[in-house]
């Protein structure tokens, strides 16, 4: 018989397999001689008590043979001949796993990737670090597998009804990534890692006849009735397909301004701005678990914040125990910083992004000088880029970030100096206030000080504020149809992850490539059998 069970155990206990046995044998009421073994289902920290446990549920194997658990089978087609194609635009998840779901239903996927290949990718992100020299086309944001392939990896989110989440993990594992994934309660693979995972699948996409192109940055749509009959790169190639998928992501700020330009439909969408607060590990270590010194058995610790000020949602994002604060800009003379860790979490910093949501009304007063009017459907994305270029000028040029000390920021102070710190580029002291718009300013202030009582020891001058944390998500919405998921105008376009608004994350984002895939599949199968 299989039998799950949940057990709370110590830390040293948790990382024991004897102890874990022990403890399945008691829980179930039979001997240890009946348990053959066991799946590990779950497994989470709780950190709220002065004793920390482990929460662990196992499927416990009792009298009768163990086996140890297996990847789901995926299949994958060969292509090379379909009869039907797919333009998939961007080769982060949601185009990556669109592609594989593609391929599963014998379909052939094209990706157009504005930048280069993950390998490649690695040279203009140290020429960003050490020099402040930023290619447009190939850096944290623009590559092959996007975003989240050199900022981190995290691969938890709350999309649970958006798709497989289960599905999604059993992939990553699929192409290299460890199956501890299958079971933490927030699962992560790490910056040091992605990479080869990124490279499996895209030699899987090849090896059974789909295409992925690099520096095919996409700058036209050839329009007729309706449809999208072919895409123009900027090296003046045409590419032509049954349907086509734009996956390019929160920062291809010209592809939203091409979509306006063409009378393609778009929206404003709300999102979030800030900054990234850094403190030493070992002091978020101590907050949270209540000791001087983190033990063995326990990971580098995080946290997740939230509080209400002045009407103002202020909240914690992209936490990174153990990590960096890297550049994520995507264009000269625009600051953005994000944050990221290795696998093993093993940085002497933890960051975290700390950000204020942000409404038309907040956007209407910051952006009146540019002339544009309250519902034009860019405005979220201007006043983005107008905090970044602050930002950038406030630091100095070559991507020098502007920065304070916590308290010192709070209290509206310069800091007299910076502390040791992760970000590579380097900080520079500066009074934040005259790069933040006043609102986002004053919500953080309150926020910082609200969060340094809920968590004591967080409100010190030995954390500090970095600017800007602006891409948490697309400042642009790509409408599309509920049930069809095309563009309400376009019959064969498929806005889709986190450029498009319906993603947040590399999980969600691989969830919605995968929803799009199905649904083309679906439309294309109900076309032949007409």
């Amino acid at each position: 018989m299989q039998q799950k069970i949940t057990l709370r155990l110590r830390p040293e206990e948790a990382f024991s397999e004897s102890a874990i046995h022990r403890y399945i044998s008691q829980h179930a009421g039979v001997k240890s001689t009946a348990i053959s073994g066991y799946h590990t289902l779950k497994k989470s920290i709780d950190a709220r008590g002065k004793n920390i446990l482990y929460n662990i549920t196992v499927n416990a194997f009792i009298n009768e043979p163990f086996y140890h658990s297996t990847i789901q089978d995926f299949h994958f087609k060969d292509v090379q001949t379909s009869s039907k194609q797919v333009i998939i635009i961007g080769a982060g998840p949601a185009g990556l796993f669109a592609a594989l779901k593609l391929i599963e239903s014998g379909i052939k996927p094209i990706i157009l990737e504005r930048g280069k290949d993950v390998k490649s990718r690695r040279r203009d992100l140290a020429a960003l670090n050490k020099q402040g020299i930023i290619n447009p086309e190939s850096n944290y944001c623009f590559g092959e597998g996007g975003a989240g392939t050199y900022s981190d990896g995290k691969l938890y989110t709350r999309s649970n009804k958006r798709g497989d989440i289960n599905r999604i993990l059993q992939l990553f594992v699929r192409f290299g990534a460890p199956d501890n994934i299958l079971y933490d309660a927030h699962p992560h693979i790490g910056t040091n890692k992605l990479p080869q995972i990124i490279t499996a699948m895209r030699e899987l996409i090849t090896s059974c006849g789909g295409e992925v192109l690099f520096n095919k940055k996409v700058v036209d749509f050839n329009l007729q009735n309706n449809t999208i009959k072919e895409v123009l790169t900027a090296d003046l190639s045409k590419y032509s397909a049954d349907a086509f998928v734009l996956a390019t992501g929160h920062s291809a700020r010209d592809i939203f301004e091409l979509l306006h330009k063409k009378n393609i439909l778009i929206e404003a969408k709300p999102f979030a701005l800030g900054v990234r607060v850094e403190h030493p590990q070992t002091l978020i270590d101590s907050i949270q678990y209540h000791c001087n010194v983190r033990g063995e058995f326990l990971p580098p610790a995080s946290y997740s914040l939230v509080e209400q000020v002045n009407e103002k949602g202020v909240f914690s994002f992209c936490m990174c125990p153990g990590g960096i604060i890297a550049p994520a800009s995507t264009n000269p003379e625009e600051l953005v910083v994000n944050g990221w860790s290795p696998s093993k979490r093993n940085n002497a910093f933890a960051n975290s992004g700390m950000v204020v949501q942000v409404t038309s009304e907040d956007t209407y007063k910051h952006t009146q000088h540019l002339n544009i009017n309250t519902d034009h459907p860019l405005r979220f994305m201007y006043f983005q880029q107008m905090v970044e270029q602050k930002a950038y000028q406030l630091g100095g040029g070559n991507f020098t970030a502007p920065a304070q000390r916590l308290v010192d920021f709070c209290t509206n102070k310069t800091s007299a100096s910076i502390p040791e710190n992760s970000y590579l580029p380097g900080l520079q002291s500066a009074n934040l206030m005259s790069v933040l718009p006043d609102f986002i300013y004053k919500a953080l202030s309150e926020g910082f000080q609200v969060f340094g009582k809920k968590k004591k020891g967080y409100y010190t001058n030995d954390a500090i504020v970095v600017a800007t944390e602006s891409r948490t998500s697309s400042p642009v919405r790509i409408p599309r149809n509920n049930e069809t998921l095309e563009h309400p105008q376009l019959n064969n376009f498929y806005p889709c992850g986190e450029g498009a608004g319906y993603a947040g994350g590399i999980v969600s984002a691989a969830m919605d490539g995968e929803r799009i895939a199905s649904i083309i599949c679906e439309k294309f199968s109900s076309l032949s059998n007409a």
